[in-house]
């Protein structure tokens, strides 16, 4: 419940600042309590990134690295996907109440998503979408908000690749994301950020039961605890 409070705290707040852009989690959860740790994101008011490696196909960089290429990389995912027809069309299932769903849910639909670390990239998998009848769902643009020295960031190079996108694709905003900067990130168009401190650096709250509760808030004001 501490961990889980934590984590919906911070997820509240972020998501908050985000708008309109939808705030991620990552698969960087504590060991055994995934479940928990996305149950919480959702709660806070985020949104559910993949569960796993089984109900996402996700090209990373160094898929494409291996692959010689982004369109390689598309072109590989696009025939394995049609060779075992798990072309599956995506739907926003994700809503604000899908905690009230039984988890099994989320594992049924496929979403196909690739990384994108340079514009050159944006362009060759538009390029590649134009010429194919790709599954492709999402454009990830990782590393694309570039800290400054005052402690501010510059999101020009992310704007320009979500005008490049021009809403043919979901679009995800990702590195360099924190409390204070997902505001501005959030206001660049992209349909959503993820953030991995949302669950692998999350401080939990101190929660703790107490009987004689007028004792309690004695204390606790006391202390500058309640």
């Amino acid at each position: 419940m501490q961990r889980m409070s934590g984590i919906a705290t911070l997820t509240k707040a972020m998501a908050d600042a985000a708008y309109p852009a939808y705030m991620l989690e990552t698969r960087k959860t504590a060991p055994c309590l995934r479940l928990l740790d996305k149950w919480a994101v959702l709660i806070g008011g985020g949104r559910n990134h993949r569960m796993g490696l089984f109900d996402m196909v996700m090209i990373k960089d160094n898929h494409i690295s291996a692959a010689g290429g982004v369109s390689n990389a598309l072109e590989a995912v696009d025939l394995y996907l049609e060779q075992r027809n798990l072309k599956v069309e995506v739907e926003h299932v994700i809503e604000d109440k899908i905690w009230l769903r039984p988890w099994f849910l989320i594992c049924l639909f496929h979403f196909y998503q690739v990384e994108t670390r340079t514009l050159e990239e944006v362009k060759e998998v538009l390029h590649y979408a134009s010429q194919t009848n790709t599954s492709l769902t999402r454009i990830m643009l990782d590393n694309m908000v570039l800290p400054l020295p005052n402690g501010d960031v510059d999101i020009s190079m992310l704007k320009e690749a979500v005008q490049l996108v021009n809403g043919k694709f979901e679009t995800e905003a990702s590195g360099n994301v924190t409390l204070d900067t997902v505001h501005k990130i959030g206001q660049s168009g992209v349909t959503y950020i993820s953030s991995g401190s949302l669950t692998h650096s999350v401080k939990a709250l101190d929660i703790s039961l107490k009987i004689d509760t007028e004792l309690a808030l004695k204390v606790g004001r006391r202390t500058g605890r309640a």
